[in-house]
């Protein structure tokens, strides 16, 4: 091979080479992004995986997940760094919309805390109500006999938890900070770990636990408290007001439809369903529909805002444009 075909030939592998990386970079310009900061539940136990999988395959959107607690989540949208929450604690959420950085906030799915322990149960809640469990294991904590694990990070859970130790009569940030109990500042995975090695008590959701157990992650534990319409956990996607920020509202206006829609209500309804005999994600939008008692009941109590008599997911004033429509039912009549 003479000099000149040589280098006619690496002109040709240059040209070839360079054609194809000016291809994948314009694919890769082309490609729509959207970043959701997110709790730490979703995305602990892989459902973010397959909602992000077949919202890219449906709309050719690729999701960016930052999982943190409820608060940090919210801060997040404050600061400009995302362009949808999807988060668990109403009173936040609620808190976020009033100071005009969120919209168009839609629930999309539920279910339940539950308060896991030792197996031996030291303090002997097993089976009681919520309020009355957290009084005994006080009591047994006080006592040397039992250890309470917090998050003490303005997550959703640890709001939900907030509000527990307030109907029990306790005040938490009084009672944070007593020996028998630990923060760690985490999410809800690394929380049930450190719970886990220390044999002790702690608010958790059902699906982390049931993952994490399946997995033999964690050992020592079982649920304990399981009942009462207090410990539902509601689940909401909300906007970033784009009179706020210049963020990708048209993308994030697409999968809260998509999330409250067929295709991710029937993700959720199948997620988790075959491994552990019953969804981790339980869809909401076909309770509210049909009006499913108890769980209306339970959902228009601790998910949803009063309006003007109405109890809505989105008060009329948070609300952006005519793109959505919102469940209302009268808080006398239709419940």
């Amino acid at each position: 091979m003479n000099k000149n075909t040589l280098i006619l030939s690496g002109i040709i592998v240059l040209v070839i080479a360079g054609t194809l990386l000016l291809y994948n970079y314009q694919m890769q310009e082309n490609v729509r992004h959207l970043t959701v900061s997110t709790t730490t539940s979703l995305y602990d136990t892989g459902l973010l995986d397959i909602i992000a999988e077949r919202f890219k395959k449906e709309h050719g959107i690729e999701m960016q997940f930052i999982p943190k607690g409820t608060g940090a989540a919210i801060q997040d949208a404050k600061n400009g760094v995302c362009d949808v929450i999807i988060v668990h604690a109403k009173s936040r959420e609620l808190e976020f919309m009033k100071e005009g950085y969120g919209v168009n906030r839609k629930v999309f799915a539920y279910n339940f805390f539950v308060i896991v322990g030792p197996k031996d149960d030291p303090a002997g809640i097993k089976g009681l109500p919520p309020v009355e469990a957290l009084k005994k294991i006080a009591k047994a904590g006080r006592e040397g006999k039992a250890i309470w694990i917090t998050r003490d990070d303005g997550s959703g859970t640890n709001t939900k938890e907030i509000n527990l130790w307030k109907s029990a009569g306790y005040d938490y940030s009084e009672i944070k900070n007593e020996r028998w109990i630990y923060g760690t500042g985490t999410g809800m995975g690394e929380t049930i770990k450190v719970v886990d090695t220390k044999n002790a008590y702690t608010l958790a959701d059902t699906a982390t636990y049931l993952k994490y157990s399946k997995e033999g992650i964690i050992k020592n534990l079982d649920v304990l408290v399981d009942s009462g319409s207090e410990l539902i956990n509601i689940y909401s996607v909300i906007l970033i007001n784009p009179d706020k920020y210049n963020k990708n509202y048209e993308d994030a206006k697409l999968l809260s439809k998509w999330l409250t829609g067929e295709d991710g209500q029937k993700v959720l309804e199948e997620f988790g369903k075959e491994e552990y005999g019953e969804p981790l994600f339980k869809p909401i939008v076909g309770i509210l529909e049909n009006k499913k008692e108890p769980y209306l009941n339970w959902i228009l109590k601790y998910g949803f805002i009063e309006d003007n008599g109405v109890l809505t997911e989105c008060p009329k004033e948070f609300r952006y444009g005519n793109d959505f429509t919102f469940f209302e039912f009268s808080e006398k009549s239709d419940k």
